[in-house]
């Protein structure tokens, strides 16, 4: 990936090694500006430039500050600090964890006094994998039956980050934890909560209860319904095994997920 050009448009001096993204083939790396550390990011595909876009929109409010973005390139804010949400997790902390992340996601979707740039409907990212979900049958066709009816009549509908995890909050020192790298979506906000519960590794995703007591701290955090919440959850869990497939990739984490939520609905 060619850097240079960004390097000489903004005056940046590279700080690290650049790297790419597993899965979006983005390409980073770490320069700094007058000092100043930061992350040039070169946009993998539409979805990624569409994400950067956001970022700038959201003016640093609940995510990484952008410092200039053109044409799939985004120069922004650096995390530097130490502290991370997966080793929070593994260290005891879920719920602490879970509520840092509630509250970024709270500040992401406040609204803004300008036009968001232009991106997909929660329905289409639905919609492109509805045929694959009836082919796979099971708890995958079940949930998406669900996704009709939540589709039908979305709730306190917002800009949405669009793949919230604990690898997408980061640690930002005095500025606190911001979030990086949406796949932006417009639809309902409860919607941005799911993926909690499918995160941050399938230790944590799928031991006993966890589910059903994140659910239940979600709600309390964010005030949404404990139902809608697990019923994101499912139709999430779902929409991941169907990505997980089209991209060759084991979906048994997703499907598991699937299943637990599916069972806490029907209790």
């Amino acid at each position: 990936m060619e850097f240079q050009p960004w390097i000489n448009r903004w005056s940046l001096v590279p700080d690290g090694d650049p790297f790419a993204t597993p899965v979006t083939n983005s390409h980073l790396l770490p320069v700094r500006l007058g000092g100043v550390a930061a992350m040039l990011k070169i946009a993998g595909n539409a979805h990624e430039v569409q994400g950067g876009e956001v970022m700038a929109w959201w003016n640093g409010g609940g995510a990484a500050r952008v410092i200039h973005h053109e044409a799939g390139a985004v120069l922004m804010a650096r995390a530097l600090g130490t502290r991370s949400l997966m080793d929070m997790v593994a260290g005891g902390q879920d719920e602490a964890a879970t509520e840092i992340i509630c509250h970024v996601v709270s500040q992401l979707h406040e609204p803004r006094p300008t036009t968001p740039p232009t991106m997909p409907a929660l329905v289409d990212r639905f919609g492109r994998q509805a045929e694959r979900a009836r082919n796979i049958g099971g708890v995958v066709a079940g949930a998406f039956k669900q996704v009709n009816a939540l589709l039908a009549e979305p709730r306190d509908e917002a800009v949405l980050h669009g793949d919230v995890h604990h690898g997408n909050i980061l640690d930002f020192g005095d500025h606190g934890w911001l979030a990086i790298d949406p796949q932006a979506v417009r639809g309902e906000r409860a919607y941005d909560y799911a993926n909690i519960l499918k995160n941050p590794d399938r230790s944590a995703a799928t031991a006993k209860g966890r589910l059903q007591q994140q659910v239940e701290f979600i709600a309390q955090a964010s005030g949404f319904e404990t139902r809608r919440l697990l019923q994101w959850s499912l139709c999430h869990a779902a929409l991941s095994a169907c990505w997980s497939i089209e991209d060759g990739q084991d979906p048994a984490l997703a499907m598991e997920v699937a299943e637990i939520a599916t069972a806490a609905l029907e209790d």
